[in-house]
């Protein structure tokens, strides 16, 4: 077992590593597991490429190989969209960062997180801020933030020619019959490198290990489902990326395009199914390092053409004579950014880092005219929404000594929002109503946000290592939170980005959250971080004005009344206050060593989270029961081997005003195994190896078949996780 150890302003705070020699020589390999404490940012976990191998004959979702970092849990949604949580703060609450670029989900459900434009066979390392964030990482969030980047450029070595190297992979999964492949290409002399990767994955309905609703048709007129057929989760996916890097001396202008097609994408906890999502991606990025230090300057563009319709599971015709054929939902987001940002060594104890983004999202959603009460305009949700942020933030690290190492840093942003007048199907009372009264209203809306974030870190040997700081941190609502306008049922529906089978309308005077985190991480190691280690991580944090689900305060169309005996339900949003907090847990103890079978150790991680509106003195919604993955590994030679139980407890503290539905405790077994050659690694899994029946306790409601459209959608079933699943992967590079 082999572990890195960096210097401590690069792996920190990830800040003054720009500024490396750039003869220093290649990092050695890194898993999740073999990560220690000394070589992170406080309350992060870094994962590199080689670390990640072992994960990617088992999902298509990048999101989900973040499931080993303590702290991290899952929304479900589509099979490549998952959304992360960390310390339960979700989706827009967390800063998430592809590439440099931060993309913004263009979908009232949405089925299109950032996470979901890039394969996990093309992410080249992730870095995951769970506990405090500094500033220079980025703003308008008020949880952790998820850096990942793809593989970065590679070049000959200066007199050796031409580069030629390239990678090809296939995978195979049981459940849902998932296969797919990738292949990467790298074309390189000591000045200039040109690099190709493309993957392919689709697959079918996967399937739950036990009967969780009777067999039959999945809505009238559309395809049976099986008794453990889980509906609405096929999907297939394709992204391709071209990068062109040019080096000189200490300069790198690396220019990349991306574009992916999604022709399809079913999703089990939302009443639509994605019926394609075309994105197309421009990235241009700068590092230069000087005598005083280091620049980066990225400038980047993207845009996705999304849309929604009842799929093969779900229920197409409606209205009194089955004319209506469906509900054809559209979307556009543009998304364009530019960032710069500097790392000025002030001297052999100072760095500091300073910088700038701009950020401009446009967005627009509307819905076609389809017959019936949905006819005869087209029903625009957002037209011409804009949203922009400018930002500027310094940091101050100062290497005090072999033992201290602090950061303090601040950042201000401004977050500018309007949206243009809308409409509704038709001049029905509620649709005209609704749009009368949001057309009228003064609809621009200004916020200026401020974060602080204090770190530290104390080692006072070699065995042992102390992390802990302060953050304010500040978020602006997102478009669908303060635009979506129509109290109509229907349309209400149509806008949720929870998974909850609720429908939602937003709230125009909606405030920023602010959230106020304390955290701290004490680690113990033997010198040599090899035999055993233990991290443990409590965390608080108090966040003013969080935008919770509430009763709503207008009198017309659904929002009328809350009565949690209903159901389903039609809510809005209102500023509150909450408070959250837990621990992490996590460790490795060798167990033995011998020339005979390798190396086995034990690894564990244990987390607990607890929200509460303390407004309200309700629980908050999806926050993760106490769970824990204890496993052991051995490795011999080429071969890694892997048992691993995964226990969750039943989830009773749920969220009363959106009626979330309960889940039960479970435990799952997993068996994986590895062997890798000189040119090939093959990879087998069993996942679920005992078939186990279970919810998981964030998989949200299950509305994947029948009439989704309208209430008679049935309520109270939980989305099930998948049975057994036989995962085979192979991986030659060349």
């Amino acid at each position: 077992m082999k572990y890195i150890t960096l210097s401590l302003s690069a792996c920190l705070f990830g800040g003054h590593a720009m500024a490396a020699d750039e003869k220093t020589a290649t990092l050695p390999v890194v898993t999740v597991s073999d990560v220690k404490p000394d070589s992170q940012p406080v309350g992060a976990t870094t994962v590199d490429k080689a670390g990640l191998a072992r994960k990617l004959s088992g999902t298509s979702d990048t999101a989900r190989l973040l499931n080993d970092v303590p702290g991290v849990n899952l929304y479900g949604a589509g099979g490549v969209s998952s959304l992360p949580v960390i310390h339960g703060l979700a989706d827009d609450r967390l800063r998430i960062k592809v590439d440099g670029m931060d993309l913004i989900s263009a979908c009232a459900n949405h089925m299109n997180p950032p996470l979901s434009y890039i394969d996990p066979t093309n992410v080249g390392d992730i870095q995951v801020f769970a506990g405090i964030t500094p500033v220079s990482v980025g703003g308008d969030s008020i949880g952790g933030a998820i850096v990942i980047n793809s593989a970065a450029p590679e070049f000959a070595r200066p007199g050796e020619g031409t580069l030629l190297k390239g990678q090809a992979g296939a995978f195979y999964r049981s459940n849902g019959n998932g296969k797919g492949g990738n292949v990467a290409l790298t074309v390189a002399s000591d000045k200039v490198s040109l690099t190709y990767n493309g993957a392919t994955t689709e697959a079918g309905n996967y399937k739950a290990a036990a009967d969780f609703k009777p067999a039959g048709l999945a809505a009238p007129g559309r395809t049976w489902l099986a008794g453990d057929e889980v509906g609405s989760s096929r999907y297939k996916s394709e992204n391709q990326s071209l990068g062109l890097a040019l080096r000189h001396e200490n300069h790198l202008l690396e220019l990349k395009l991306g574009m992916q097609d999604i022709p399809y994408q079913g999703f089990p906890n939302q009443r639509m199914d994605m019926t394609g999502n075309d994105s197309q991606q421009i990235n241009l990025r700068y590092v230069g390092q000087y005598q005083w230090g280091a620049l980066e300057a990225r400038a980047y563009h993207e845009k996705t053409r999304h849309a929604m319709q009842f799929g093969d599971n779900k229920r197409f015709w409606y209205g009194p004579t089955n004319n209506v054929p469906g509900m054809p939902m559209d979307t556009e987001g543009k998304n364009t950014g530019v960032l710069v940002k500097a790392d000025l060594v002030l001297s052999e104890r100072d760095v500091l880092r300073v910088g700038g983004e701009v950020q401009n999202y446009l967005l627009n959603d509307w819905w076609l005219p389809s017959g019936g009460g949905m006819a005869p305009n087209t029903f625009w949700n957002i037209n011409n929404g804009e949203r922009d942020r400018v930002g500027v933030f310094a940091e101050w690290e100062a290497h005090w000594n072999s033992q201290w190492v602090t950061q303090i840093g601040a950042r201000g942003e401004t977050v500018t929002m309007n949206t243009g007048t809308v409409q509704g199907y038709n001049t029905s009372a509620t649709y005209l109503a609704d749009a009368t009264a949001f057309n009228a209203s003064d609809r621009r809306r200004t916020d200026n946000n401020l974060d602080l974030a204090v770190l530290a870190r104390y080692t006072p040997d070699a065995t042992q290592t102390l992390e802990f700081g302060y953050a304010q941190k500040t978020r602006s609502p997102n478009l669908y939170e303060r635009f979506a306008w129509s109290t109509g049922g229907m349309a209400m529906r149509m806008v949720n980005w929870v998974g909850d089978g609720n429908g939602y309308v937003g709230n125009m005077s909606l405030k920023p959250e602010v959230a106020h985190t304390l955290s701290a991480s004490a680690n113990w190691h033997d010198a040599a971080q090899e035999i055993r280690g233990l991290t443990v991580t409590p965390y608080l944090t108090y966040v003013q004005d969080y935008i919770d689900a509430s009763a709503c305060s207008v009198t017309r169309g659904s929002c009328l009344a809350i009565n949690p005996a209903a159901g389903f339900l039609h809510l809005t949003l209102a500023n509150q206050s909450a408070r959250i907090y837990g621990f992490d847990v996590s460790g490795y103890q060798q167990l033995s060593k011998t020339s005979d079978y390798g190396s086995f150790t034990a690894t564990g991680m244990v987390s607990y989270v607890r929200g509460k509106n303390t407004t309200t003195d309700s629980d908050l919604y999806n926050m993760m029961p106490l769970n824990a993955k204890l496993a052991v590994v051995q490795r011999m030679g080429s071969w890694t081997n892997t048992i691993e139980a995964h226990l969750v407890d039943a989830k009773t503290d749920v969220s009363q005003v959106r009626n979330e539905i309960k889940t039960a405790g479970y435990g799952l077994l997993n068996l994986r195994s590895s062997y890798q050659w000189e040119k090939t690694r093959l990879d087998i899994g069993i996942e679920n190896a005992l078939d186990k029946f279970y919810a998981s306790p964030l998989g949200g409601a299950y509305v994947g078949q029948g009439t989704t459209m309208n209430t008679s959608a049935p309520y109270g079933t939980a989305v099930p996780g998948a049975g057994r699943s036989i995962n085979v992967g192979v991986t030659v590079k060349f």
